[in-house]
């Protein structure tokens, strides 16, 4: 018999909150085990979601971006939860926290789940529904681990629908990248009737329901699921905040859900998407006219120069950006040279894994 991995306690500041962690598991997870609702995204090292400062203790990391911890803050005593093994009890400042969603989590499941719907949006993205062997509980803007079939390896996609569907359907998008390890399944290795291991809830990109501010919501690609649950549930509860949604796309061809988004206007009153077109050729695109016989307005450039000349005062606005790295770093470059506060800006990098 192995030998029982030994545990120790982590106290958290400023909140008064405490819990335990063995040896053999990151702070993180051991956070998601208790019913713990840290900050987190990618769980991969990645993003620096996860990011904290350790006050005490003996912790060693597993490997990590150092883009999201450089060097000199690790060594001034930064950490990543999703990379942190404790080896002593541990005092951990907790930077990016939420005390509305800290102890409000959702446990994690691990279900199985059949494929029942595979279908193509556009020409790199995705619908890729399931129906799990039982109800899924997970919040809207959150994420879930899919495995990938014949292996024990998995990757992470947000949950595009609505908790109270997940007996009958989850609905997954997904953008395919060349080499992707589960995106390249899509191109007719998955099928409908293949079954897989859904474990989640994760993330933290979820609505922050006690606020009344103005919502601005600015996403790419695969971005659009975690966006499109939270408009769900804003539409469900009948929501009468201002809300717009900047959709960055290279041409109005990439744009898909349309006729939803556009027929959440008569559910939403103060409801607006803006598609924002990144391809100087989209102008002369005739799928643009399309749009616009359908009363439907676009607009020209990078997603965060669209919102930049759009938006007044975001300052007191609860900002929600989901899509690429590159795209979400240049909109946090943005929101913080306008001024709005880090505790109103919610994020999600989707980072993506290819085959060599």
């Amino acid at each position: 018999m192995g030998e029982t991995p030994k545990k120790h306690r982590v106290q958290f500041e400023p909140v008064d909150l405490e819990m335990e962690v063995t040896e053999d598991e990151t702070v993180l997870d051991a956070a998601f085990r208790q019913g713990i609702m840290l900050m987190h995204g990618c769980r991969e090292g990645q993003c620096s979601a996860c990011k904290s400062f350790l006050l005490d203790g003996d912790v060693e990391m597993d490997r990590y971006s150092t883009f999201a911890l450089p060097d000199f803050e690790s060594d001034e005593g930064y950490v990543l939860l999703c990379k942190t093994r404790a080896y002593s009890d541990l005092t951990v400042e907790l930077i990016n926290f939420d005390e509305e969603a800290l102890r409000n989590a959702v446990p994690i499941q691990t279900l199985t789940a059949t494929v029942v719907e595979l279908d193509e949006l556009t020409h790199d993205i995705v619908s890729l529904a399931v129906r799990p062997d039982a109800p899924f509980e997970f919040k809207p803007g959150q994420y879930a681990d899919l495995t990938i079939p014949g292996t024990t390896e998995h990757r992470s996609f947000s949950m595009a629908t609505l908790p109270d569907q997940s007996a009958d359907r989850v609905q997954f998008i997904i953008k395919k990248y060349p080499g992707g390890h589960f995106s390249g399944l899509l191109d007719g290795v998955l099928q409908v009737g293949h079954s897989l291991q859904l474990i989640g809830p994760y993330g933290s990109f979820t609505l922050r329901e006690k606020s009344d501010r103005k919502i601005v919501c600015i996403g790419g690609g695969a971005g659009m699921a975690p966006i499109l649950s939270l408009l769900r549930q804003l539409a469900a509860q009948e929501s009468q905040r201002e809300i717009v949604f900047y959709y960055g796309a290279r041409t109005a061809r990439d744009l898909f859900h349309f006729e939803e988004l556009a027929g959440l206007s008569a559910r939403l009153p103060h409801f607006t998407f803006v598609p924002a077109l990144s391809d100087p050729s989209a102008a002369e695109d005739a799928s643009v006219e399309e749009l616009a016989a359908r009363g439907q307005t676009s607009e020209l450039g990078l997603i965060t120069d669209v919102v930049d000349r759009r938006e007044g005062d975001l300052a007191d606005s609860d900002c929600y950006l989901c899509g690429p790295p590159p795209m979400v770093d240049a909109a946090l470059a943005l929101l913080d040279r306008r001024s709005v506060p880090q505790e109103q800006v919610f994020y999600d990098k989707f980072t993506t894994s290819t085959a060599s």
